[in-house]
């Protein structure tokens, strides 16, 4: 299904027409890193389930880890992410401590050391850590869980606050990829955002960490920013180009002060409206399409050589909590507050406050405060939006039949499907479904047909557009 991606370039690059964009670009809706997504999750599921879930892994299971570390040196104002500022040492050793607790309270429960195929950190920025704990928190994975040689091991980080010590201490940890945040290199934009990174800054962190062993680069860009244009972001796009990243990810701007109190600080009249963002977000990928970059899904770009590439073309591209990912494990552990994990039974979440999370490990507990154990119809639906997220279109009959659930189950899907077809958004024959390319950024519209959910919780998320 993914080689349907190629053969778009035949299908109509003409914008949508404009009463089509009125009606679906305000809508607000998930970016599908999971179904159903974390606001259906419940304390329904509690530690003593996921425990039960740790302990049924098959002993020859594969699986990935995430480790969240929720701290950073400054807010920067749009930020979206479970983190706060620290102003010195002490909260970040005390949370390492909990974290290393975790890693043994959740190894424990296994029946024997889980084999794991990727590792990735985020934040928070990761490198806050101090190089000898990060080397001692990789030191102790291997300990406890059976580590792949050829393991992606992925780090966030933040290229203003990364020391030489830093580089040294990742590449000496084996560490495969790193994600610098970018964002723009507008000088306007960045003082709106908070956050002042030099072209220098970033170069310098680029060249480190590939002279350190850090071969895999991507680099992080956000559209939709306060006082942004579609100037200044093929401005950054040019420069960013230069530093020859192995992928992009370049996402919009999520504008929720209700939940993200700092972002209270960005002045909303300088936010682009609808149309300016989706201007900015079609030039950007039109920038890295003409600078060599393959388009994957609705929102990363990477080089024709790249692993993220050869599994778009290939159908086997995936999507989770970090975006789109290479990464096939059904078994995702996450460690650290607010983290999520993902077993075959279900979804897990962490603790959210740092001092709730750190009572319960101390106590022995695992850091479990609510999941979503899922339905033989929440695989169907989530494979469906996984899909048509990845390869922009699905093949509803075929994936129904290997589910072995009925195509009317989707009735009210069928509906909307069919109005997205007569609004020119997709092609739909009753069994297969394809985004028109001149509809790629309207993507999360078409996987939210699937969604039967939806509708109580959409306040909860960004912009369709």
């Amino acid at each position: 299904m993914g080689s349907g991606i190629i053969g778009m370039k035949s299908r109509s690059a003409i914008p949508p027409r404009q009463d089509v964009w009125k009606l679906y670009s305000e809508e607000r809706l998930p970016r599908y890193t999971s179904y159903p997504t974390a606001p259906h999750f419940a304390d329904s599921v509690s530690q003593r389930d996921y425990a039960e879930w740790l302990a049924a892994i098959p002993d020859r299971a594969s699986a990935s880890l995430y480790l969240h570390v929720p701290f950073c040196r400054s807010m920067c104002w749009y930020c979206g992410c479970h983190t706060t500022v620290a102003r010195s040492e002490e909260p970040i050793l005390d949370y390492l401590q909990a974290l290393r607790t975790e890693i043994g309270l959740v190894a424990d429960k296994l029946r024997r050391p889980l084999g794991v195929s990727a590792v990735h950190f985020g934040g928070g920025t990761p490198t806050v850590i101090a190089p000898r704990d990060f080397t001692d928190v990789i030191e102790l994975l291997r300990r406890r869980f059976r580590l792949a040689a050829d393991a992606e091991i992925a780090v966030e980080i933040d290229p203003r606050t990364l020391s030489p010590e830093m580089i040294a201490a990742l590449g000496a940890a084996g560490v495969t990829r790193a994600s610098l945040g970018v964002q723009s290199f507008d000088p306007s934009v960045q003082r709106a955002i908070n956050r002042l990174q030099s072209m220098e800054q970033t170069a310098a962190a680029a060249a480190g960490l590939r002279a350190a062993g850090v071969k895999g680069l991507n680099f992080d860009l956000i559209y939709g920013l306060p006082q942004q244009t579609v100037e200044s972001c093929l401005t950054t796009v040019a420069r960013c180009v230069d530093l020859r990243p192995d992928r992009f990810a370049v996402f919009g701007y999520a504008h929720v002060p209700s939940f993200k109190k700092h972002q209270q600080k960005i002045v909303e009249a300088d936010l682009p409206d609808g149309a300016a963002r989706h201007a900015q977000s079609e030039a950007i990928a039109e920038a890295l399409v003409a600078a060599g970059y393959r388009r994957i899904g609705f929102d990363h770009f990477a080089l024709p050589e790249d692993a993220m590439a050869r599994a778009q073309q290939d159908g086997s591209l995936h999507r989770n909590f970090q975006g789109y990912t290479t990464d096939a494990s059904e078994i995702l552990l996450g460690f650290g507050a607010s983290a999520i994990g993902r077993l075959p039974q279900g979804y897990v979440q962490n603790e959210v406050m740092l001092q709730r999370y750190a009572e319960r490990t101390r106590e022995g507990e695992l850091a479990t405060a609510k999941g979503y154990r899922l339905t033989a119809e929440d695989r169907l639906r989530g494979e469906l939006i996984e899909r048509v997220m990845c390869d922009l279109e699905a093949d509803v009959a075929r994936i129904c039949a290997r589910h072995r659930m009925a195509p009317d189950l989707l009735a009210a899907a069928t509906e909307r499907l069919q109005a997205l077809a007569a609004n020119g958004v997709v092609e739909w024959d009753g069994k297969v479904v394809r985004l028109a390319n001149r509809s790629r950024f309207l993507v999360r519209t078409v996987a939210s047909a699937f969604d039967a959910y939806l509708t109580s919780s959409a306040r909860a998320y960004s912009r369709a557009v």
